[in-house]
């Protein structure tokens, strides 16, 4: 059975290689090992470089590469429209469609603002009161589970 390598990881490392100019990153835990090169597009250099070098910096544990960025809480928000089952959420009925809200719209209490598809039914998830979408916090084809913030109307 292949191991299920968490994609935030490789990305996290991606950006590690990319920030630091590196050309060679290895990471390795009890589950898997991951290995990311390029090649170096340097230009030639006709004089000695004279540049200290920048240390390597101390390898990066699991957690903080796992570690999403710091988010406000909106657990226990009156603002926020949670999920009301566990299932994936989608912000319009089809690819092709415009999301039922966006930053800034005005919606009125029982208005769609997303849907749930849970055992392949899709659940639309309304708008528990009035006034103005001011965040969305999922992203179409993010899973959910029960009671997660997904938008938030001020």
């Amino acid at each position: 059975m292949a191991n299920s390598i968490d994609t935030k990881i490789i990305s996290k490392l991606a950006e590690i290689l990319d920030k630091n100019q590196l050309t060679g990153l290895n990471y390795e835990d009890e589950s898997c090992k991951i290995s990311l090169t390029r090649e170096a597009h340097m230009a030639p250099s006709y004089a000695p470089v004279t540049t200290p070098v920048a240390p390597i910096p101390a390898p990066l544990t699991y957690e903080e590469i796992a570690e999403e960025p710091k988010t406000e809480d909106y657990t226990s928000s009156p603002n926020a429209v949670k999920s009301p089952m566990v299932g994936v959420v989608y912000l319009s009925s089809n690819p092709n469609s415009p999301t039922y809200v966006k930053v800034g719209d005005m919606v009125t209490e029982g208005d769609t603002v997303c849907l749930i598809e849970a055992m392949k039914t899709f659940n639309p998830v309304k708008a528990h009161k009035s006034g103005k979408v001011t965040k969305i916090l999922v992203e179409a084809g993010d899973p959910v589970e029960y009671g997660e913030p997904l938008v938030i109307i001020e």
